[in-house]
């Protein structure tokens, strides 16, 4: 898919699902799960606690890509370094998030016709990121930082295109899409750890489908209307 389409993908849909530290064993039921659920753009999560953690992770969205082709778009997440990014693309990887701004990190991005997600906390570190061409800024921790503080944030910078992360709720989503963010990253209170260790899956499709429903509501997400 070309980079305009996964832009105007993340417009519509509104929602990145975060798989953070899911084992490769339990990956592809749990993206089964959530594609039924009407998520189609997920961010695998680069551990840096792990021995082989770009191979490791380079592996989870190659499997991914093979066993559902354009059904799900695949993105690299906590991305730190420009080989992390060469690898994530290697792999399949369309988007690159990371926690901060780091300007070889978003070139090397741009360079391979990705999109770029840098996480920013300042007025002045989402400027950098845009000025260095980041397509988005990750606003992260969301939930500690609250919808109030975004919309504050985002006021004098409303030419810039935002995604908050963390502390994102099926009952909270709307709310956070009132302040004009383009979308959310949502990781345990979707990709639900006690689920996949008890391999009910259907449990995160409930879920899923309970964001969509918000979304949808809130005039994003055609997920309710096709389904």
């Amino acid at each position: 898919m070309r980079k305009e389409d996964i832009k105007s993908l993340i417009s519509e849909k509104k929602m990145i699902a975060i798989l953070r530290n899911v084992s490769e064993d339990k990956i592809i039921p749990t993206v089964e799960a959530l594609i039924e659920g009407g998520v189609s753009l997920l961010e695998v999560t680069f551990d840096h606690n792990h021995s082989n953690y770009i191979t490791n992770t380079s592996d989870k969205i190659r499997g991914i890509k093979e066993a559902f082709g354009e059904d799900v778009q695949v993105g690299a997440g906590t991305v730190l370094t420009p080989e992390e990014v060469v690898e994530a693309v290697k792999a399949g990887a369309e988007f690159i998030i990371s926690p901060n701004v780091d300007e070889k990190v978003i070139e090397k991005t741009i360079e391979l016709g990705k999109i770029s997600i840098p996480g920013a906390l300042t007025p002045t570190e989402a400027v950098i990121a845009d000025r260095h061409g980041a397509d988005y800024i990750k606003l992260f921790p969301a939930g500690e930082l609250g919808h109030d503080f975004i919309k504050a944030f985002m006021g004098p910078l409303n030419h810039l295109a935002f995604l908050a992360v963390g502390g994102i709720s099926p009952t909270n989503i709307q709310r956070y899409l009132n302040t004009g963010i383009t979308g959310v990253g949502v990781g345990g209170s979707l990709v639900l750890a006690h689920a996949i260790e008890k391999n009910d899956y259907r449990k995160i499709t409930e879920v899923a489908k309970l964001f969509n429903s918000n979304i949808y509501q809130f005039g994003g997400n055609t997920y309710e209307k096709s389904n």
